[in-house]
């Protein structure tokens, strides 16, 4: 009998990427990257070969996915820059420019009142040792839901932008 049980939850975590093809795995590997790599780290990652890595990061790198550093050796990193306009796309395509307006202004309120409540511009300027300790874990949820809701307006806003200039009338 077949064990399906790892199939049930999540992958086991030394070896994420096992049931996925070599371009699936190395995809993965780009993704969890934090800072550039060789092709050789990435392929140890992916558990594959060197050159096969290579091939998929020259693929991957073509379509802009991955950001390829010249030198020696050469360095592979993902480009955070394709999966934020990715995310404005997909956002932009699934909301009418209403739904993102209003999820603009949610967003807005939200992080005013955090603004109000810790009586700083941004989450950084918080001093969390102002707090007392009880309280320190719950601040510093707060400062983390308020960062989230700042890049999230922002991608939000770009989408919405997005959708005013796609709809806006032609001039032709």
């Amino acid at each position: 009998m077949i064990d399906t049980s790892h199939r049930e939850g999540q992958p086991p975590f030394d070896r994420p990427f096992e049931e996925e093809d070599t371009k699936q795995r190395v995809y993965g590997a780009v993704l969890h990257t934090r800072a550039p790599k060789t092709a050789a780290e990435i392929a140890d990652q992916a558990d594959c070969s060197t050159e096969s890595a290579r091939t998929h990061l020259s693929f991957y790198t073509d379509l802009g996915i991955v950001i390829q550093h010249e030198g020696r050796p050469v360095m592979y990193e993902r480009n955070d820059d394709y999966f934020e306009w990715r995310r404005v796309n997909t956002l932009a395509r699934e909301n009418t420019i209403d739904e993102l307006q209003a999820r603009v202004s949610d967003l807005t309120d939200r992080i005013e009142a955090y603004r109000d409540e810790y009586g700083a511009d941004a989450p950084a300027s918080v001093d969390v040792l102002e707090f007392d300790a009880e309280r320190i874990d719950d601040v510093y949820a707060d400062l983390g839901d308020w960062a989230t809701a700042l890049e999230e307006r922002r991608l939000h806003e770009r989408a919405r932008r997005k959708v005013a200039g796609s709809t806006a009338p032609s001039h032709s």
